[in-house]
C-alpha cells in the first residue's frame, strides 16, 4: 500500500506516492462542499476491492479503488453526511 486517501470533515486529502523509493508524491485535497455525486460499488464474492467515484463540480470524476475488507457502505453515508450540509 502505497498510495492513501485521509478523510475529514471537510474534505478529501489524496497522496499519490510516485517514484521507486517512495520519496516524491503528489497531494490533493478536494472539498466536500464541491461534490455532486457518489456512486458506491461494493465488493463482491470473487472482487474483493471496492470502489468510489466522486463527481467534483469543476472538476469532474475521481475514482479511489480500495482493497480487501473495507465499509465502503459507512464511507458512502459519511460523504453524503458531509456534502449535504
Amino acid at each position: 500500500m502505497r498510495d492513501y486517501v485521509v478523510f475529514t470533515d471537510r474534505r478529501l486529502n489524496a497522496v499519490n506516492v510516485q517514484g521507486i523509493t517512495g520519496k516524491k508524491r503528489a497531494y490533493t485535497s478536494l472539498p466536500w462542499a464541491k461534490v455532486q455525486a457518489w456512486p458506491v460499488e461494493t465488493a463482491g464474492k470473487l472482487d474483493l476491492d471496492s470502489e468510489l467515484e466522486l463527481w467534483f463540480s469543476g472538476l469532474g470524476k475521481v475514482r479511489l479503488e480500495f482493497k480487501g475488507k473495507v465499509d465502503i457502505r459507512t464511507i458512502g453515508q459519511l460523504i453524503g453526511s458531509y456534502a449535504l450540509r
